[in-house]
């Protein structure tokens, strides 16, 4: 999904980035993450609608991953916590469902990065405004055989929602059926 997405310049991603990414069918990776906490009761509240983790840990995570060439089931299994979210390709464009909140992206290749950048968002089916849009920082890197990421939103007067970093093995991926 993601090399149809970005054509040629998906050649310039780290290998373990591209490795991740050219997945197909489902698979259970491990790593290491650390999250941070809601930063206010509104953005608590956000956080608990999406999945996203409540509580600052750091822990072992695993992460189960379905891939079809349109669209790719992503389980977090973070300490504590278990996020879901559904990436597909709509008309040519990257989307994730992560509860009630729909999110277009445009995706980048930078210094052998993948930068995901929001470009448009609903939440309940509503269009944000351009002005309201959170920002996010979603961003892949690969190095020593893992996939390193690093994930935040925050929105305007509310503070950030979600933030996690950490990495997954991708040379010790693991099919989830054994």
């Amino acid at each position: 999904m993601y090399e149809t997405v970005m054509g040629p310049a998906f050649e310039a991603l780290a290998d373990p980035v591209k490795s991740f990414h050219r997945t197909r069918g489902r698979r259970t990776l491990h790593g290491w993450v650390r999250t941070e906490a809601p930063a206010s009761w509104p953005a608590r509240l956000l956080a608990r609608s999406l999945g996203t983790p409540l509580h600052p840990v750091s822990g072992a995570i695993r992460f189960e991953l379905d891939a079809t060439p349109a669209c790719e089931t992503w389980v977090r299994h973070f300490p504590g916590k278990t996020m879901r979210s559904r990436m597909r390709l709509v008309k040519g464009e990257l989307t994730e469902r992560l509860g009630p909140t729909l999110l277009y992206f445009q995706l980048l290749a930078e210094d052998g990065r993948l930068v995901m950048q929001l470009r448009a968002l609903k939440f309940l089916g509503i269009p944000c405004p351009r002005w309201a849009l959170p920002r996010i920082v979603a961003e892949e890197e690969g190095r020593d055989g893992c996939l390193h990421f690093r994930i935040s939103a925050a929105l305007p007067l509310i503070g950030q929602v979600a933030g996690y970093t950490g990495y997954l093995a991708i040379d010790a991926e693991v099919p989830s059926n054994q």
